[in-house]
This record gives C-alpha cells, structure tokens and sequence, in this order.
C-alpha cells in the first residue's frame, strides 16, 4: 500500500506540468459548451446530463490512455525503464498507482463541466442522488486505470505508443454509450457494449443527476467494480508475462 500510495501522489505532482493534463482540463469545459449549444438550439434542455458526463467520461479515459502509454515510453526515452523493471518495487503496482491518480482528474473535469453549464448556459443541475453520483464517479474512475492497465503490457512491447492511444479513444467513446445511449446502438453491438465499463456508468451518471429514482444502483456500481476489477487483474498477469518475455529475449529498451 506505501508503493501504491507513493505511486499515486508522484503521478498528481506530474500531473501539474503535464501537457495531456492541461489539454484535458481544457478541452472538457469546449465539450460542454458543444454539446450544451446543441441541446438548447433543438429545444432539448432535458439532455443537459448529457452534456456534462459525456466530457467527465471522455477526459477520464483519454487521460488513462495517455498515462498509460506516456509512463512506460518516458521511462523508456530516459533509460530509466531497465532499472525500473529491475527494482524490488513490482512494476504492476507502481503502474496502477499511477494510473488511478487520473481520478483525481476525472473530479475535477466533472467540476468543470458541471460549472459550464451553469455559468455559460444557467443550467445549474442538482444532485438529487449525491451519494449515487458519488459512488459512480469513484467506481470509474477505478475501472478506467484498471482497464487501461491491461494497455501497459502492450506499451512494453510498442516501441510506440501512439497508435494504440489513438485507435482506443473513439471506439470507446461509441460502445461505452458516452454520447449515445446503449439503448439506441443496433441490438447486435449492444450485448458487446455491456463488457464495456463506460457502458454503465454512463447510464448509470446520467441516471443519478435525474430527479426520478435511479434503478438498481447497487447491482449497476458493482458491475462497474467487477469489470475494472477484471481489468486490473488481466493487466497485472499480462505485465508480468510480458517483462518476463522481454527479459529472456533481451528487447525491454529496444527502440
């Protein structure tokens, strides 16, 4: 836990000089006011919600994926990645440490958005589930740095991890209902859609800034749990194959 922790608190120092950091805070607020501009022009206001989850959820994963491919290619650029593999502290645990600080950052683009849509458009949304609301946005954030874990064991292998970060945002944009309900996906892609985490929170976020009572939110935050959980613990058996293949091979700083 002292690993985890140092982990953590090393990546939100990091974080506040980081360029992915700023573009992130910055982009979410624009998102909103997008979004927000085309809900009110068509007469919607009720899909205010969505204008404020779909940037929290979109900064939340883009973030992770940047996290997870920056660590192991600056580490990598430094040749610090060989002593970093080297050391007593497991590399999985520091990795997940590092990832979950990007909670942190997930709760403040969730300000932000919440903040635009009041100030820009007098939207002021309440919380009528606040411990609903709460619990979801922590869970994701969980699962978002356990399922971006299972990237990390790629991102040893890449020499690059700029393709992957690049092909992994949008598509999971569009299965985890962030912009688009599951509901109104083709039937075919909606059972695939579940295995995403970003599925259910997004119904579940959406759900709980609502008035009327939100459905089954126990079962909907475990499902949320249970899938970054399962992230987590692939990401960690992958890593851990992954060093020991590059080890035997000799190509851990190949370029």
């Amino acid at each position: 836990m002292r690993l985890f922790a140092t982990a953590v608190w090393f990546q939100l120092r990091m974080a506040r000089r980081s360029p992915h950091t700023v573009q992130v805070c910055l982009t979410a607020p624009l998102l909103t006011v997008v979004l927000l501009a085309v809900s009110e022009s068509s007469g919607r206001g009720d899909l205010s919600g969505y204008a404020v989850v779909a940037p929290t959820l979109m900064s939340l994963w883009l973030l992770a994926l940047y996290t997870a491919g920056e660590l192991i290619s600056e580490e990598r650029a430094l040749g610090t990645l060989e002593g970093l593999v080297a050391a007593p502290a497991r590399l999985g645990v520091v990795v997940m440490g590092r990832l979950c600080a990007v909670t942190a950052v997930g709760l403040f683009a969730f300000a932000e958005s919440w903040l635009t849509a009041g100030l820009v458009f007098g939207r002021w949304m309440g919380f009528p589930h606040p411990l609903t609301t709460a619990a979801c946005v922590l869970a994701t954030g969980l699962a978002t740095a356990g399922t971006a874990s299972v990237l990390s064991s790629l991102f040893v292998l890449m020499p690059s991890a700029r393709i992957v970060q690049n092909t992994l945002s949008y598509p999971f944009y569009l299965l985890g209902g962030v912009l688009v309900p599951v509901a109104d996906l083709p039937e075919w892609l909606q059972p695939v859609s579940r295995l995403v985490f970003l599925s259910w929170s997004s119904d579940l976020l959406r759900d709980s800034l609502g008035a009327p009572p939100v459905g089954s939110p126990l079962l909907r935050l475990a499902a949320i749990t249970a899938l970054g959980a399962a992230g987590a613990a692939l990401g960690l058996v992958l890593l851990g194959r992954v060093l020991t293949t590059v080890r035997r091979l000799g190509t851990l700083n190949r370029t």
